[in-house]
């Protein structure tokens, strides 16, 4: 499972590459809950996502303080607009010192390049950090294949380190974004509530099917203990094929 942009952290012991696999995702309403709750589930995740209501609350001040904190900063803006305009947002949220920036690939190849430039020109971390492209979102029950692999081909073409499906959408997605970063959001551990995510994996079963980096929010964050739930999904990682000898 490894790819061109590999993982960070993806060596070492094996509890080490199974934290290099998980992002966790701060959907909560205030930067101080986002830091407490980082710091608290630090043992099992290098990556942290700031998506948007996290963002509006807290703004460029909790991507920097959570970057502060040693953390790999995935920002989930899914930036869809018209390119100069998403160039422009690129090129500040690479300046952050983000990891990862997110775009939705349905705005086109124009403006997916204008955010990769963007973020380009002003991002400080070489090792692999950059733009991913939102193919569709894990709320759509049957997005169809065409449209997958399309999305999938546009972010491997205009520069994107990676691609962001739902676990089913793998088998598409993987032959055509050879060499990406795949990212799945929507996973839960077996028999849990889907929620609003129409298409939904459980940990070990994504990453045996080539997911790199999961995705994971309310299956630990609305635990009654986040700390047990972090730690069996972690449990529920090592006990999988997906481990490189």
């Amino acid at each position: 499972m490894e790819t061109e942009h590999e993982v960070q952290g993806a060596t070492g012991t094996r509890e080490d590459q199974a934290r290099s696999h998980l992002a966790l995702a701060l959907d909560v309403g205030s930067a101080e809950e986002a830091l407490a709750l980082a710091r608290r589930l630090r043992p099992h995740f290098s990556v942290v996502k700031v998506g948007l209501e996290l963002f509006v609350a807290g703004g460029p001040d909790v991507v920097r303080a959570l970057a502060g904190e040693g953390f790999d900063v995935f920002l989930d803006l899914k930036l869809h607009d018209i390119p100069n305009t998403v160039g422009r947002a690129a090129t500040r949220a690479g300046a952050l010192g983000v990891r990862y920036l997110t775009v939705h690939l349905a705005g086109g190849a124009q403006m997916v390049r204008a955010a990769v430039e963007g973020f380009g020109s002003t991002s400080t971390d070489s090792s692999g950090s950059g733009i991913l492209g939102v193919t569709v979102l894990t709320s759509e029950p049957d997005p169809g294949d065409e449209v997958l692999a399309a999305r999938a081909a546009l972010a491997a073409s205009t520069g994107c380190v990676g691609a962001v499906c739902a676990a089913a959408d793998l088998p598409v997605v993987r032959p055509v974004a050879t060499g990406l970063v795949l990212v799945v959001p929507g996973i839960r551990m077996e028999g849990s509530d889907p929620g609003d995510q129409a298409r939904v994996a459980t940990p070990g079963s994504a990453l045996d099917n080539g997911a790199d980096l999961l995705v994971i929010g309310r299956t630990v964050t609305a635990a009654a203990d986040p700390a047990a739930a972090a730690a069996q999904v972690s449990a529920s990682l090592l006990r999988g094929s997906w481990q490189q000898d």
